[in-house]
């Protein structure tokens, strides 16, 4: 329920108790404030999907109270969903001059770019949005421009960290700014809202330096074609890998759409100003091996990615090959096990030598563990400790290590509505919450009819029966039955199948078989009851009917 006045909660409808599909509400006075609307992949535990994102119907049924949407960064998991989602919401738009780069190559894919308002806002920026007042604090990640936001009140002083991590020398962009949280710690956080992906890993996250550095050395001792596999969006990653492969003496090529899109955004915002132009794809075979690098999406093993069809070989352009070296400079986000093995199965069964961050320094993550945790608490000494972004043993171990620093916390899944008062954080009240998943240009819930059906097809199968027959009803040649996925073709299962469920619509009513819809039902239980006898599953079924 909202509150006529008079209240601060928060709100995430995505992105707690899960990694991706960040959104979070704010509401203050009747208002409400939306920060970062992203986007999650369906992976092992949703193989029918492959992009999906938060259902923002509670907020959207608000939104003539809503006033912005503010994004921290311009990962896809906190802005891949606002050109899918925004025409729910119809808020202005607030980013960085990176993440609002990114943002309009987006909305102009969706023809969306001259309705959203879109407001470019300088890293460490002001925001007034009432009753909020909303300042950018910058802070480290792996992509250029990540901001904290602070969200002062006329109840208390909130810190959404967003995603962040201390790194002293972070190649692109300054250091976290420590002494601007220290400020806030004595100013006095009521609610720390923070980043929980790696608060079990003890010690500290790493230097982008350090990468650098062994990006140069490994390289250098390569032979054949190298291709660096990392997160599109890491431009300081993707900064040292050109720079190891010049001092290498290779040139660099950009294959997959993402990187091509990213290198666009970042020149346009005066990155890779000391890079030459990248070469593309249908430049690489003009390279010899030994001094060529290629940057390549696919470091998550996603199917359609230029790396996935390179180790089938079926990219159109690109081959690699004996000898050859893909370097993972990159995590595994959970869930994407197994896709990165098959990729890597594939690349090793055509002979190419594989590195890894199991037994090479050629990632670092953006985000803090533990020891980083720990330093930001003394910083700014919140009372209250909300973790987000991070699975529930995630969120339950920075909850443990906010408790040892002296904070409060509280544990939230999504649609927990959080009321903060001087006082005390408590979960007063639920929100509907639920995930869309991305098919095509459309948007359909994941727990709706036409996903159902589909991942009872992936599953089950699907079995289709035609039927023709005349104006009473009778059947007039024998009923075809399709069954891909279930059985071959010339499967003589299939036969008599189609005998059972003939025998079984002979036996029909008359009175029914005049009546389309009821034969068509009638028609679907006895196709279903045909395929029991035979087959141990229960496939989708379906009839089609010609009268003639």
């Amino acid at each position: 329920m909202d509150s006529a006045d008079g209240d601060l909660a928060f709100l995430p409808l995505g992105g707690t108790g899960e990694i991706g599909m960040n959104l979070n509400l704010y509401r203050c006075n009747g208002k409400w404030l939306a920060v970062d609307c992203g986007i999650g992949f369906g992976g092992a535990a949703y193989p029918e999907v492959d992009v999906m994102m938060p259902d923002p119907g509670y907020i959207a049924e608000r939104r003539d109270s809503l006033v912005g949407l503010v994004i921290t960064h311009a990962h896809e998991d906190h802005i891949g969903a606002v050109a899918w989602l925004w025409p729910q919401l119809r808020c202005p738009v607030y980013a960085t001059p990176f993440a609002a780069a990114v943002l309009r190559r987006k909305l102009a894919e969706v023809q969306l770019l001259g309705q959203v308002k879109l407001h470019v806002v300088p890293p460490g920026g002001a925001i007034e949005l009432a009753p909020f007042r909303l300042q950018y604090l910058p802070v480290t990640h792996s992509i250029p421009e990540a901001q904290a936001l602070v969200i002062d009140t006329p109840h208390g002083l909130l810190l959404h960290t967003g995603d962040w991590k201390l790194d002293p020398d972070p190649l692109i962009g300054a250091p976290t700014d420590e002494k601007a949280f220290a400020a806030l710690g004595e100013r006095g956080v009521l609610a720390m809202i923070c980043d929980s992906t790696n608060a079990m890993v003890e010690g500290h996250s790493g230097s982008e330096a350090e990468v650098r550095r062994s990006l140069a050395v490994l390289l250098r001792g390569l032979r054949g074609r190298v291709a660096v596999t990392c997160f599109a969006s890491n431009i300081t990653r993707i900064e040292s890998a050109a720079h190891a492969a010049h001092a290498a003496g290779r040139s660099v090529a950009l294959v997959g759409r993402s990187l091509r899109n990213i290198d666009a955004a970042a020149r346009e915002c005066g990155y890779f100003r000391d890079l030459p132009p990248f070469l593309t794809e249908d430049d690489v075979d003009d390279v010899p091996d030994d001094h060529l690098l290629m940057l390549v999406t696919g470091s998550q093993g996603e199917p359609n990615s230029a790396l996935a069809r390179i180790a089938l070989d079926t990219h159109p352009r690109v081959a690699l090959g004996e000898g050859d070296t893909v370097v993972f400079s990159s995590r595994v986000i959970p869930g994407n096990e197994r896709a990165i093995g098959t990729v890597q199965d594939n690349l090793v069964r055509r002979g190419v030598n594989l590195m890894t961050d199991v037994d090479h320094l050629v990632h670092v993550s953006g985000h803090p563990a533990r020891d980083e945790l720990r330093r930001l608490y003394r910083l700014v000494k919140p009372r209250f400790a909300v973790p987000t972004h991070g699975e529930w043993r995630h969120l339950s171990a920075h909850a443990e290590l906010a408790r040892e620093a002296g904070a409060k916390p509280t544990l939230l899944e999504d649609g927990d509505i959080l009321l903060i008062t001087p006082d005390e954080a408590r979960v007063t009240d639920s929100a509907p919450v639920g995930k869309l998943v991305l098919d095509g240009s459309r948007l359909t819930p994941l727990r709706g009819a036409v996903m159902s059906a589909r991942r009872r097809m992936l599953f089950n199968g699907v079995v289709l029966g035609s039927i023709a027959v005349d104006a009473n009803g009778r059947l007039r040649a024998e009923p075809q039955i399709s069954a891909p996925g279930l059985f071959e073709t010339e499967d003589p299962q299939l036969e008599r199948i189609g005998g059972d469920f003939a025998d079984a619509l002979e036996e029909l009513p008359s009175s029914l078989r005049r009546d389309d819809a009821a034969l068509i039902d009638a028609a679907r239980a006895a196709l279903r009851r045909a395929l029991g006898r035979r087959l141990q599953k229960r496939p989708l079924v379906d009839v089609h009917l010609l009268r003639v």
